[in-house]
């Protein structure tokens, strides 16, 4: 009976909105309340409900967004969950006023190691997202190993494809930052460091 109602839950899961840890305005001014009602309210509200009507009476009915991610061809399942993984990962890392400036423990010893400092990851990090042409992600992510790595994923793509675990993901798809912005994505990308909540990004490590 358990085994049934298990296969009755995990057949008919739908993937939900993740919950913000802050108001829609608390991010400001480095990301504006327009941008998050925007952004979140109806772009990744758009990918969820795209992926809810995309999964069911396919293969990937009742799989978890990470499992599609790994599995799924290119196509509109695949860039709908990656968008969903994608911005639950990006809106869950922020916070309005950060414990620290700089992740510390297990991952900031990685840092140090695979980048030589925490000031080189940055700088290696904002040239991959400022430097990806179009639209996309820059993720800094961990292989089996715990080896770090920093990769430009195009369009709704995400680390998780090539077998890495992402930490930190900044997005430069342009509805990201263009009403705070405008064409300044480098200036958008240096801004996010100051309302990164390492906490958060250190328990993905």
């Amino acid at each position: 009976m358990n085994t049934i109602l298990m296969s009755l839950i995990m057949m008919t899961m739908t993937y939900e909105m993740p919950k913000l840890p802050y108001a829609n305005n608390a991010l400001e001014p480095v990301i504006s309340q327009q941008t998050i009602d925007f952004h979140y309210g109806k772009h990744l509200q758009t990918y969820v409900n795209n992926l809810n009507s995309l999964v069911p009476g396919t293969e990937y009915e009742g799989k978890t967004v990470e499992e599609i991610v790994a599995a799924a061809p290119d196509g509109a399942i695949f860039n709908n969950a990656g968008q969903v993984l994608n911005h639950n990962l990006y809106f869950l890392q922020f916070a309005p006023k950060p414990a620290k400036k700089e992740p510390a423990g297990k991952l900031g010893e990685a840092i140090k190691r695979d980048f030589g400092s925490f000031e080189n990851f940055k700088k290696e990090f904002n040239a991959a997202a400022v430097g990806l042409f179009g639209s996309g992600w820059a993720w800094l992510s961990v292989d089996k190993d715990g080896k770090l790595h920093i990769t430009k994923e195009g369009n709704g793509s995400n680390p998780v494809r090539a077998g890495l675990k992402p930490l930190l993901g900044f997005d430069v798809w342009e509805h990201s930052y263009y009403l705070d912005y405008q064409n300044r994505r480098a200036d958008h990308v240096n801004a996010l460091w100051n309302i990164i909540d390492w906490d958060v990004v250190e328990k993905r490590m």
